[in-house]
């Protein structure tokens, strides 16, 4: 069953964000000695006597929410967290030293080896830490075993205090893209929308690591719509992948000027049912691949058997855009507290938010109260997704 909800004329007016990083990262170092641990732990089972972080969503997660990356384009920082049994280091530059020191790791009990820029010396200070002993790495590194897998099993169930900083930057992320479907008029290029958005997300201290534009003709034509000089007519559609503290919220959003055509609205309901066939399949002890199998059932179920084939269905998310997509043959299991990001799509029609998996049930980051929202129905769970909105 599909039930509308919510006020599609609703507005919300813009926040600038509303704590500093230090009120949302460490205040009792709980979750910091926490991470400890469970690096400890792999060190451990691998056999370890250092491990070297330097993949700046792993950073992130090892340092409660630092940044060690200059360049948005790039999975590998410009400093590496270097852990050994008995204490925690930061390798870098000269030039990140400062920055690092000041605003990502202050308080947190790093020991600094810094190297002159010119030197190039990381892997050299990082094998005088590990003192001969055997070193995992997460990037590849001279004489160190590769252990990044490993590292996204240490960060798959999210702390009370990561779980915090997430919902801010869902609540954050789905209100941009909302402010933006309302602010936008037709006559306006994609990359003028996309300017749109990207202006609110940065705004509130979020970064955007992917910004998708599609109007009209291409939102059915082009799953991964860069933006183009299009000019929209009727139709928008906006996807957002915001960043911050290193986690990243994956949404989408889209808006239409006049009436629906029934047949996307056939289509949107459909993919909305399938969208809440994958969330409420998505609980802790659930093997993957059956989640997948669900959302291929409501896609045969809702006439459009073949859709799934079109674009992948997407997978767990936190401090990448997903670690891995998943598909019917993933045998891992969702853990309590895991960030997904399922995208499931019908040409020309598209859901997406990042969701949190609890034993209590989804916790739908990205959604907002302004937006209009279609009820759907599953086994008795009533799942809201977003509804298109008609402006």
């Amino acid at each position: 069953m599909l039930g509308q909800a919510g006020l599609a004329g609703a507005r919300i007016e813009q926040q600038p964000c509303a704590f500093t990083i230090k009120e949302l990262r460490v205040t009792d170092f709980s979750e910091m000695r926490e991470k400890e641990r469970r690096a400890r732990e792999l060190m451990q089972r691998e056999g370890l006597d250092a491990l070297a972080i330097t993949n700046i969503g792993n950073f992130a997660w090892f340092t409660c929410g630092g940044s060690n990356y200059i360049s948005v384009a790039t999975e590998t920082g410009a400093a590496t967290a270097v852990i050994t049994r008995e204490a925690n280091y930061i390798v870098c530059d000269n030039i990140e030293a400062p920055r690092i020191a000041d605003e990502e790791v202050a308080g947190l009990g790093f020991e600094f080896r810094t190297f002159a820029w010119h030197e190039g010396a990381r892997d050299a200070l990082i094998s005088e830490i590990a003192n001969g002993g055997k070193l995992g790495s997460d990037v590849p590194m001279k004489g160190a075993r590769n252990v990044s897998s490993e590292l996204v099993v240490c960060r798959q169930s999210l702390t009370a205090a990561e779980i915090e900083r997430y919902r801010w930057l869902g609540k954050n992320a789905g209100e941009c893209l909302s402010l933006a479907c309302r602010e936008i008029e037709p006559s306006m290029t994609e990359h003028e929308i996309a300017g749109v958005l990207d202006r609110h997300i940065f705004e509130r201290g979020i970064v955007p690591t992917l910004t998708l534009i599609a109007t009209d003709e291409r939102i059915s034509k082009y799953r991964h719509p860069q933006p183009t000089d299009r000019k929209l007519e009727r139709c928008a559609m906006l996807v957002t992948g915001a960043r911050k503290w290193g986690m990243i919220v994956s949404a989408t959003r889209m808006v239409h000027f006049g009436k629906l055509a029934a047949d996307l609205r056939r289509r949107h309901d459909a993919v909305a049912r399938v969208d809440a066939a994958l969330i409420s399949s998505t609980k802790p002890g659930a093997r993957m691949g059956d989640i997948f199998r669900k959302g291929m059932d409501a896609y045969a179920e809702a006439g459009f058997p073949d859709e799934w084939r079109l674009h992948h269905q997407g997978g767990p998310t936190g401090y990448r855009a997903r670690d891995f997509l998943v598909n019917e043959g993933t045998d891992a299991l969702v853990v309590e507290n895991q960030a997904m990001a399922w995208n499931p799509s019908i040409t020309g029609a598209k859901t997406e938010d990042t969701i949190i998996a609890t034993s209590r049930g989804p916790i739908i980051l990205s959604e907002t109260e302004d937006w209009p929202k279609l009820e759907v129905e599953i086994g008795g769970v009533t799942i809201p997704r977003p509804d298109i909105l008609v402006r």
